[in-house]
């Protein structure tokens, strides 16, 4: 049995939504982002970023730091790790799974 990891839920629930993996995207490539620079691509307005930006950062995955008036937002991958951690014991029954499927369709054409 997998053990549940503290976080797990948050992360989950923060990454359901298009918009929130589209942020997270643009982090992850684009390195620490204003919230203008981080709206320009969206059709939403500042404000909705402004809240999906506070759901990320309580589920543990952004974090902010002011660069003079500007404040910068900047991916945390530590929660997304614990989920990859959680996940990994299904990936392995499913890839074993998935190994004997392959097996049985070569052995029996």
């Amino acid at each position: 049995m997998v053990a549940y990891s503290p976080g797990v839920p948050d992360v989950f629930a923060a990454v359901a939504d298009p918009t929130r993996r589209r942020l997270l995207e643009r982090l992850r490539t684009g390195g620490a982002l204003s919230v203008t620079e981080l709206s320009a691509p969206l059709p939403i307005s500042r404000q909705a970023v402004t809240k999906h930006l506070g759901l990320l950062e309580r589920a543990g995955l952004i974090e902010h730091e002011w660069a003079g008036r500007e404040r910068l937002h900047r991916l945390r991958p530590k929660p997304l790790q614990r989920v990859d951690t959680w996940l990994a014991p299904y990936a392995r029954a499913w890839d074993r799974r998935l190994a004997r499927l392959a097996r049985h369709l070569d052995e029996h054409p």
